[in-house]
């Protein structure tokens, strides 16, 4: 999952991307509606957490804005404005879930996950394919009926493989969705993260690189596919 959230506060914002990384869930900051729109014409939001009085656009017109695209964009809203005629106006403008501060940061978690959930309600609450189970309410992997411990990134980054269905997902892609703007294009950190995923998942190798394309799950074991091929400056 990875958010945009659109914050004027710098410590609060800071403090609620630090906390949703520890989660595995990759956040981006904007302090104002001219960086929240900018950013969302670039980047592929699962959900948008907004905080209505902030400068330029305020976080209602941002709403409006995520609404009138038409792209189904969750909203969540995360502001002071705690009266019951601010959230009616709230949810009027589009909102998919509002929450008062101060709130907890396990609250916020919570509520992430279940818009996501909602969001992707075509998708099967746990995800099966070459053996391998993924559930991510529970944040638990399985395979072959074997409980696998991962890190929080590594779950993440099956996460993204296992929802394209066996499609080929790029290093760029992965960076894009299991990471943040932050990351550096030419880190070697998915590579690195893919490679201790494959080996945490075993033999047979689950994960398959398509030298100079990217990764995909593989149920088939041929020796030769899972390995790890060049990638001539691209990241990963």
């Amino acid at each position: 999952m990875r958010v945009l959230i659109v914050e004027d506060e710098p410590y609060l914002a800071e403090a609620i991307r630090d906390g949703l990384r520890l989660e595995a869930i990759a956040a981006d900051i904007a302090g104002d509606g001219d960086t929240a729109l900018e950013l969302l014409d670039v980047h592929a939001y699962d959900i948008a957490v907004l905080d209505r009085d902030i400068p330029g656009p305020s976080g209602d017109e941002v709403a409006a804005r995520i609404v009138a695209s038409g792209s189904g964009l969750p909203i969540l809203m995360l502001t002071a404005a705690d009266r019951l005629d601010d959230k009616a106006s709230g949810f009027g403008l589009g909102a998919d879930d509002y929450l008062t501060k101060p709130f907890e940061l396990r609250e916020l978690v919570l509520r992430l996950r279940a818009l996501d959930r909602r969001r992707a309600h075509n998708r099967p609450p746990v995800l099966e394919v070459a053996g391998l189970r993924v559930d991510s309410f529970r944040r638990e992997v399985h395979r072959d009926g074997r409980y696998v411990a991962l890190t929080r990134k590594q779950f993440a980054v099956l996460e993204v493989l296992v929802a394209a269905g066996g499609g080929v997902v790029s290093a760029e892609e992965l960076l894009e969705r299991a990471w943040d703007e932050n990351a550096d294009p030419f880190t070697n950190a998915v590579r690195i993260t893919v490679s201790a995923l494959r080996k945490r998942l075993g033999e047979p190798w689950a994960i398959a690189t398509v030298p100079g394309v990217g990764y995909r799950i593989d149920a088939a074991d041929d020796g030769t596919r899972a390995e790890e091929g060049p990638w001539t400056g691209r990241p990963g």
